[in-house]
């Protein structure tokens, strides 16, 4: 038996969510009195596989093929799977990214396991395996029971730390069975010089609240002098102020930093959905009522437009001492 952990990689470099995950499942692995399989597909490095052994990866299996160079949920499914089988796997471990939201689901009906998505801590129990979520757009919280002889556990991103767990790793080559990949990729366009915004572990957003597409400057100093990333609101990127890949909420990007400023954001329970992982909340609105500081740590009222300023000039100063 063990607990395998899909981990993912950029350009054959891993990044903190891969740790996190590997981190993730070790703990798991103890629970279980088992070891932890970290699953790497693709081309990457033994210098890089090894980091995986630093988060407590007893075991690591790198699945190298040409034909997986692009992700295909299809494909990526099938070699995931028989990796678990090959290695015995009761609980597989995946990121509640687009990738992993992408291949839980098929992995499940795959290994006629049970799926506990988005979940943002340990279990509570591993008999029965009773995993901890939330629910209701974060409004509220539940302990939910998967009784399936294989387990499937997505991780919200962030909300595990990253735990060093130095082991001394084997790596074995896999030569998976890869069927027909259907997925083509025609051109890449990457984006450079910009923080991401699900990686970022600051994240300063925008509202309605800046009034004018005009008025980001300030969002944008914030975010440089903190070393964030920038997000907005809906409405926003509707209107056209802002990218739509900068769009936070539940029809857009599902963020979980360690800290957010919300600048002229009300918190539509859309919005909050997307954001209410975040360890940290700061909010900034004129309205006191306003539904944002229901969810935030800290809360300031006032004009985002003259708040942000004064901010900026007080996070210079702390940061010259």
């Amino acid at each position: 038996m063990s607990v395998l952990v899909f981990t993912e990689n950029w350009d054959g470099k891993f990044k903190k969510l891969s740790f996190e995950l590997v981190s993730y499942a070790s703990k798991i692995a103890e629970m279980l009195n088992t070891q932890t399989v970290a699953l790497s597909i693709g081309n990457v490095q033994e210098d890089e596989l090894k980091k995986l052994s630093s988060y407590g990866a007893d075991k690591i299996v790198s699945v190298n093929n040409e034909a997986l160079k692009n992700l295909d949920n299809q494909v990526y499914t099938s070699v995931i799977a028989q990796v678990a089988e090959k290695e015995g796997s009761k609980v597989v471990v995946i990121s509640h990214n687009n990738t992993g939201k992408a291949i839980a689901p098929r992995l499940s009906v795959k290994l006629k396991a049970g799926l506990g998505a988005a979940v943002t801590k340990l279990p509570v129990s591993v008999n029965p395996f009773t995993i901890y979520k939330k629910a209701f757009s974060g409004k509220a919280f539940t302990n939910v029971v998967i009784k399936s002889d294989v387990k499937i556990v997505t991780l919200a991103q962030n909300s595990f730390e990253v735990i060093e767990n130095a082991k001394n790793t084997s790596i074995e080559n896999f030569g998976a069975q890869v069927g027909e990949v259907k997925t083509v990729v025609e051109d890449v366009q990457k984006q450079t010089g910009k923080l991401i915004l699900t990686d970022a572990e600051i994240v300063v957003s925008g509202g309605r609240g800046m009034k004018a597409s005009g008025n980001w400057g300030a969002i944008e100093e914030l975010a440089q002098v903190l070393g964030a990333a920038t997000a907005c609101s809906r409405p926003v990127s509707d209107e056209g102020w802002r990218p739509h890949d900068e769009h936070t909420g539940q029809t857009g990007k599902i963020i979980a930093p360690n800290l957010y400023i919300a600048a002229g954001i009300s918190g539509a329970i859309q919005h909050l959905a997307g954001v209410s992982a975040s360890k940290s909340i700061v909010a900034i609105n004129t309205d006191k009522d306003a539904p944002i500081f229901e969810a935030a740590d800290y809360g300031i009222v006032g004009d985002a437009l003259k708040v942000l300023p004064e901010l900026i000039s007080a996070v210079k100063e702390a940061k010259a001492k």
